[in-house]
């Protein structure tokens, strides 16, 4: 998709990472090199791999990815990014497009031939084919970065048109399932929600539990379904992910950290972050800075 990567290219100049476009919910992303377990909770989207190869690790699954191939997520997850291959010559790029609710489910209510209701319950993630209809959908969405008092007209018209390809697509139940009132995505969406907003606190999966409507063992076999995880599981991963940001980004120590972030034991957090990120705190934040010193 050499048209799109070289959209991709000069709207993603600005640095590395994710770089914010004219167009709500469509950003740019660019990493110059190969780099090691990058965490990050991914939000509702999909994301085109147009130069690159990426990897993607949800708990113990690996989703790798190249283009001609997108990812898509469909609730939050907490999750280790690795970009596989890029370089300063050819960097990785990607365009993402987050994901409407809202604007799913009205296509659903609008077009009864879309997907049925499915009994399983799916991952929260996957990858799935690029087909012709898609990846020109996406070219048409980026090319209206080139003539931005398009935007305001035309973005919503191709951000639907691409809701509506992807619930005709191969893995439309997956997606559809994000958008159907009272499914049991949508409900551990929300569960989801609460967990994000209370990440440092206590839980009672009991009550958490009732508020979505489900029982205790219900609950937990659609939750582990969705996130490869139990709600505990997905609760420690995001406390240690927001560790390390704040570490990171102000210096703080490992056992102020661990307080902070709901832990009550100092030493538990270290092995558990020692887990998740290959190193103990210490060493991993004075690599982390050292890198950035580098860059």
């Amino acid at each position: 998709m050499p048209a799109l990567a070289a959209i991709v290219e000069r709207f993603s100049r600005g640095g590395e990472g994710a770089q914010a476009t004219a167009i709500r919910g469509v950003n740019c992303i660019r990493f110059s090199e190969r780099n090691a377990r990058l965490p990050s909770v991914y939000t509702p989207c999909v994301c085109f791999i147009v130069q690159g190869r990426k990897r993607v690790l949800l708990d113990k699954e690996v989703y790798a990815y190249r283009p001609s191939q997108f990812l898509a997520v469909s609730v939050d997850l907490p999750v280790i990014g690795e970009v596989t291959e890029g370089s300063v010559e050819k960097p990785y790029l990607c365009l993402q497009v987050e994901l409407d609710q809202a604007q799913l489910a009205e296509l659903l209510v609008q077009s009864p031939a879309l997907p049925p209701h499915q009994r399983a319950t799916p991952r929260g993630v996957f990858v799935g084919k690029l087909d012709a209809s898609l990846g020109d959908c996406a070219l048409r969405l980026a090319r209206l970065l080139l003539a931005p008092q398009d935007i305001p007209l035309l973005a919503p018209l191709i951000k639907r048109e691409l809701y509506y390809r992807l619930l005709t697509g191969a893995h439309a139940a997956a997606i559809a399932q994000l958008a159907r009132a009272g499914s049991s995505m949508q409900r551990i969406g929300l569960a989801i929600r609460e967990l994000k907003s209370n990440f440092d606190k206590p839980v009672r999966i009991e009550d958490l539990a009732s508020r979505i409507g489900m029982s205790v063992s219900s609950f937990h076999a659609h939750f582990k379904a969705v996130t490869a995880m139990s709600p505990l599981q997905y609760q420690k991963r995001l406390r240690l992910m927001e560790a390390r940001q704040i570490m990171l980004m102000e210096m703080r120590d490992a056992a102020s950290t661990a307080y902070r972030v709901g832990y009550e034991s100092p030493s538990q957090f270290s092995r558990e972050y020692a887990r998740v990120f290959g190193n103990p705190p210490g060493r991993d934040i004075q690599q982390l800075a050292a890198m950035r010193a580098e860059a």
